[in-house]
């Protein structure tokens, strides 16, 4: 069981403009995986959450990319400015416990270590990790290559 799937059939609903189905599937996704992911937010085809999304938030606004990968206890939301929310790009792992805030944007085939806590852009094609996040490596080939077996 994984809570994209109970967010697909929300999101369907909103997209449709059809009241308190979404939210009702909200607070199923917030009873069985402790997480909040929002029927508003965008997230790409072939995104998915692992260990099913527990402890996963995700901003109201945030945009997830295709082939996205995120780990249990992962934040993806705004810092205290109320303006700009995450963007993150096609083909990221963000992994578990890493936070992703404010008005920033990741790039295709990123990495995000474990614990990192993103707060400037990241770069195509690289790996970050951290307390701020930084640079620790960019990468040529499709990062699902080097994490073999994991998408």
């Amino acid at each position: 069981m994984n809570a994209i799937y109970f967010y697909r059939i929300a999101n369907f609903f909103y997209r449709k403009n059809i009241p308190i189905i979404p939210g009702i599937i909200k607070a199923i996704i917030f009873v069985l995986f402790n997480s909040v992911i929002p029927y508003s937010a965008k997230i790409g085809v072939g995104s998915r959450f692992a260990y099913g999304a527990i402890g996963v938030v995700v901003h109201s606004q945030a945009v997830i990319g295709r082939k996205v990968i995120i780990g249990q206890g992962v934040t993806i939301g705004r810092q205290l400015d109320p303006d700009g929310v995450p963007r993150i790009g096609d083909n990221v792992y963000i992994s578990a416990g890493a936070k992703v805030l404010g008005d920033v944007s990741i790039g295709n085939n990123v990495i995000i270590g474990a614990n990192a806590v993103v707060i400037k852009d990241v770069p195509e094609n690289s790996i970050v990790a951290g307390i701020p996040a930084r640079l620790i490596r960019r990468v040529d080939d499709d990062i699902y290559v080097l994490l073999r077996n994991i998408y």
